[in-house]
């Protein structure tokens, strides 16, 4: 089994952009014989930097999932409305003009590539609810407006985020799990669609504060039917340069065959594990990695042992 690295979130560019340090890292990452594709972060243009570069140096074997996260939580910084569960008329136009600008570098990357090289685009269920008002019939309605458009073969699913709970400061404070499935059932029942449901392990302990709020969220994608995806991205309930509760993608725990590992993290081997059997990661389209790395002096070919060491978790505890 091969699988999807966020690589963008490990990349030697903490701050600017080198495209001989980025296509090196590439090139590393080409080596890695259990790497699928790129999770591939989407801001608005098909590459944050060089579109051009980006299609000069993928791996033409490579599959995609496109995830619109960063330029969400970019595009709330200007407005907190913004997002395709708003309630604020403005804010969820905007949203969905980013998300037809998704569809066109969608298109993009399947032009260059020649094949359907796109296996789903995630999206997630802004805004943030301490913040705006936001709801499933938004959502519903965004949704709608979406299938109507040529993805190019690209399955929309949504990517859960932490929710808003009282007394506790989110990471994103989006829509909960049980709002996305009830907007998604209602969606594909009325119009026979597919869309689907990822589950990110890291923003899932950090809305529950327990591990077992990733192996809750599984097993309530699964029980709806719509499990499509999860991503380990790790997080930390310690005072680390990771921060506690944030959703900054720490590594995993050092495991019992890794060289490397970030000493606090909640995402253990074990878990890693448990969760990969509780999804049957095997039978899913989408199972992946997405790690940052701290500190940002951390040389390039550590980073990519980083990512080797969680994707030798994956293939070992995947069945």
């Amino acid at each position: 089994m091969s699988y999807f690295v966020g690589a963008y979130a490990s990349s030697p560019n903490v701050s600017g952009w080198d495209a001989s340090l980025e296509t090196d890292y590439y090139n590393a990452l080409k080596q890695l014989p259990n790497v699928r594709g790129l999770e591939h972060p989407f801001v608005g243009t098909l590459h944050p930097h060089d579109p051009d570069w980006f299609l000069a140096n993928v791996d033409p074997t490579w599959d995609f999932v496109f995830t619109c996260v960063p330029g969400i939580m970019g595009a709330m910084g200007q407005n907190p409305n913004f997002g395709i569960a708003s309630n604020n008329v403005e804010g969820r136009q905007q949203a969905l003009e980013f998300m037809r600008k998704a569809c066109a570098a969608i298109g993009q990357l399947t032009a260059h590539l020649g094949r359907q090289a796109v296996t789903a685009i995630e999206i997630q269920t802004s805004p943030n609810q301490g913040k705006c008002e936001a709801s499933v019939a938004s959502l519903e309605a965004s949704l709608r407006e979406m299938l109507s458009w040529e993805w190019h073969g690209a399955q929309i699913v949504i990517e859960h985020c932490d929710t808003y709970v009282d007394g506790q400061t989110p990471a994103k404070g989006f829509l909960t799990i049980e709002q996305e499935i009830e907007a998604i059932q209602n969606v594909n029942s009325a119009v026979g669609s597919n869309i689907g449901l990822v589950v990110n392990w890291g923003r899932s302990v950090i809305e529950t504060r327990s591990v077992e709020g990733a192996v809750n969220h599984i097993n309530t994608a699964k029980e709806a039917g719509m499990l499509t995806g999860l991503m380990f991205s790790g997080v930390s309930d310690q005072d680390t340069e990771y921060g506690a509760w944030q959703d900054t993608h720490m590594p995993a725990e050092k495991g019992q065959d890794s060289q490397v590992g970030a000493a606090g993290s909640l995402m253990t081997e074990s878990e890693i594990a448990r969760c990969l059997s509780a999804a049957n990661a095997g039978e899913l389209p989408i199972v992946g990695v997405k790690i940052g790395i701290r500190p940002h002096s951390t040389a390039m070919q550590e980073r990519v042992d980083y990512n080797q060491a969680v994707l030798n978790m994956l293939a070992k505890h995947s069945s």
